[in-house]
């Protein structure tokens, strides 16, 4: 798991995947969203690339 720490950031540039993010919104109950946030602090990432890596392990599309 990198997280693209010592790599230069440049607007709408992706680092850790081969396309930039976007700016979404999701609705989540309190308990899962800090659940998210527990469990992305675990993991030294940010609740938004805890995400990430869930929907990808998981997911069985792709784009």
């Amino acid at each position: 798991m990198s997280t693209g720490k010592g790599k230069k950031r440049i607007k709408n540039t992706p680092v850790l995947y081969d396309e930039p993010k976007k700016k979404r919104g999701i609705m989540l109950t309190d308990t899962a969203w800090h659940s998210v946030q527990e469990l992305a602090v675990k993991n030294n990432i940010s609740a938004s690339e805890y995400l990430e890596e869930i929907i990808r392990k998981y997911c069985v599309t792709e784009a």
